[in-house]
């Protein structure tokens, strides 16, 4: 077996200090690799390490065991330096079975290293992968390290005292590899065995058995170190800001963050929704989190969930729903109906690959053109974008101060990247947000009946009034309302009037939102890279590197995309080239042409994977013609 080198490798006595890894978990849907990357995980950020994940999920619910199309895949990025990204090319690839390697080998660095399962290496297992010969017998793996393990044996051995059979014993394999692994790179059992004890309280022989092919695995690492070629990786702790971490996916921070935005506004929340992959654990979180005065509504379809969130909005409450692109359609007259009557309501879109039914467990960035127009009518509201699993906490907060304040509905982007991926966060000092709290209408002005239409002279937002209110009786609609009274109004002069209302009051928020900010960089220069959504880590992370080599580019990240920051024309303006970055055919690029009239050159992508940072690099390269500063 040859030397694995990673990145910033060096020899130290019986193990390689790293400087950052990456390892790819693959097996079959049933071999438990979402569990064994998420508990590696685990003991990755208890050792103190940054870290970015992928979990890399197949479409099929229950694919034919081991078939490619049914091959799971976990892929963690750790190292003692700021981690954005899952990686761009694993270092270590842990195969199941010959489907997961088919798969995933592709992805695997020319010399890394790959481990594999040689008892799940049957004739009938190569065949269902599309294997005619078996790949650890001819020169498929020359390019790479292997260590050759028949893990299905050992595992069977280590747990053969607790009277499972066979199919449940195999279970188990996936806790002996994770053994190995945590000698392998140094990191501790210890909180792993008791998440064991604790999931399986109910099943104390499924728990000791598990445990047991852990430290079967861990011991095989430490006996056959020497006669195996088998070696130990150290990967030093990252440096941090002093404070309390935990490490969180961006459906966790982003159903904390509506639970604090609903606080800060001094509402109850009611969240309606329908379960659609990627989206479905929002929901499955706030179900949780009762006692914070949450109601959470589980329609029988989208235009229910839709319905009940603007309802809760009508009665005073902070209505929020969510989906991925196909349920957003569906919902999308709903969401004319929240624009018209002016209500504020959360619409929070974790985007997926595809039209229609398209690619459900895969990511992409194509619902900007939907978020921003796909309505029928004039129709504008607030558009916003997360760019990392942290950032859904404040971006979420930020999406109820919006909604709340201006009485509008408010798109906020994330995607299957994003609510899946795992980092360490910062946990906020919640007490330093501003609060926001609502205002609500207590008694009539005027005479004549009350007009809800009623506006604020600063934001435009209309007045909101709690049905039941004594003097504040009303009734809103989809039908267009007078400016003046606040009834139904067929006027074509105040129909003119109260869209032109609606859209100067979206617009206006662009007085209420941060100026476009640099996030690395200069403030003008040859070529500006410009991202928005989970594209941030290989974009900076590019950026970074090609900086780090001389090249004038900068980059910059767009948060608000309706309306955007007022100084982002003049901003980008000052760059010979802009460049956009996206997993799309272009869809922010169009609206900064559209709106700025700025030739822009796209770089698109629209595989349902992440970008690369070496491709953004290439790209970067290629429009500065090899120029640097």
């Amino acid at each position: 077996m040859n030397e694995m080198s990673p990145k910033g490798a060096q020899k130290h006595l019986d193990f390689e200090k790293l400087e950052s890894v990456v390892i790819r978990f693959a097996g079959d849907s049933g071999d438990g690799m979402q569990l064994t990357g998420s508990q590696f995980t685990s003991s990755t950020a208890l050792a103190g390490s940054d870290l970015a994940t992928f979990p890399d999920f197949p479409a099929e619910i229950r694919a034919p065991v081991g078939t490619t199309f049914g091959v799971s895949a976990f892929q963690i990025n750790f190292g003692s330096t700021r981690i954005l990204t899952a990686g761009d090319d694993p270092d270590v690839l842990v195969a199941m079975n010959p489907a997961a390697l088919m798969v995933s080998l592709g992805y695997l660095r020319e010399g890394g290293l790959v481990v594999v399962d040689t008892g799940a290496f049957s004739k009938r297992n190569l065949q269902k992968a599309g294997y005619e010969d078996n790949p650890l017998e001819d020169d498929t793996l020359a390019k790479f390290q292997v260590i050759e393990l028949d893990i299905s044996s050992m595992t069977l051995e280590a747990v053969k005292e607790f009277g499972l059979s066979k199919k449940d014993a195999l279970r188990s394999k996936n806790m002996w590899t994770l053994g190995l692994m945590l000698w392998m790179f140094g990191r501790e059992r210890k909180p792993i065995i008791e998440w064991l004890k604790s999931k399986f309280a109910k099943k104390p022989e499924i728990a000791n058995a598990n445990i047991a092919a852990l430290n079967a695995g861990h011991a095989f690492g430490e006996t056959s170190e020497m006669s195996s070629g088998i070696k130990r990786y150290q990967i030093g702790p990252a440096k941090t800001e002093p404070g309390l971490y935990r490490t969180v996916t961006g459906s966790e921070t982003m159903a904390w963050g509506l639970v604090a935005g609903a606080k800060l506004a001094d509402l109850k929340l009611v969240f309606g929704s329908y379960p659609i992959t990627p989206a479905s654990p929002i929901l499955h979180l706030l179900s949780n989190l009762k006692e914070f005065g949450v109601i959470t509504f589980q329609a029988e379809d989208e235009i229910a969930a839709i319905c009940s969130a603007i309802g809760a909005s009508f009665g005073g409450a902070l209505g929020v729903t969510s989906s991925s692109g196909p349920g957003i359609a569906l919902k999308t007259e709903a969401i004319g109906l929240a624009i018209t009557t002016e209500l504020p309501l959360v619409i929070i879109n974790s985007q997926r690959g595809g039209p229609s039914t398209g690619l459900p467990t895969k990511t992409e960035q194509s619902d900007l053109y939907q978020a921003v127009y796909g309505r029928n009518g004039e129709a504008p509201l607030p558009v916003l974008s997360t760019c990392s699993p942290g950032d859904c906490f404040f971006v979420a907060i930020e999406a109820v101060r919006l909604a709340v304040k201006y009485m509008t509905p408010v798109m906020l982007l994330t995607d299957g990247y994003i609510a899946n991926a795992a980092e360490p966060w910062k946990l906020p000092e919640i007490d330093k947000i501003k609060p926001f709290p609502a205002s609500f209408a207590k008694e009539k002005t005027g005479d004549g009946d009350f007009n809800p239409f009623q506006r604020d002279p600063a934001t435009l937002a209309r007045i909101w009034a709690k049905p039941g209110t004594p003097g504040l009786e009303h009734r809103i609609g989809g039908l267009e309302k007078s400016f003046e009274t606040g009834h139904i109004s067929y006027d074509d002069d105040n129909h003119q009037k109260m869209t032109e209302v609606r859209a100067a009051k979206i617009q206006g928020i662009e007085n209420d939102i941060p100026e476009q900010k640099v996030a690395l960089g200069n403030g003008k220069g040859e070529l500006a890279v410009v991202g928005w959504g989970s594209t941030f880590g290989p974009i900076d992370q590019a950026v970074s590197r090609m900086r780090a080599k001389g090249f004038d580019v900068s980059h910059i990240h767009i948060r608000y995309l309706n309306p955007f920051p007022k100084n982002l024309e003049k901003l980008l303006k000052g760059y010979k080239k802009v460049m956009v970055p996206e997993m799309n055919m272009g869809q922010l690029s169009t609206l900064l042409k559209d709106r700025f009239l700025l030739e822009v050159i796209p770089l698109n992508k629209v595989s349902g994977q992440p970008f690369k940072i070496r491709d953004i690099m290439s790209a970067i390269q290629k429009n500065l013609k090899g120029r640097s500063s």
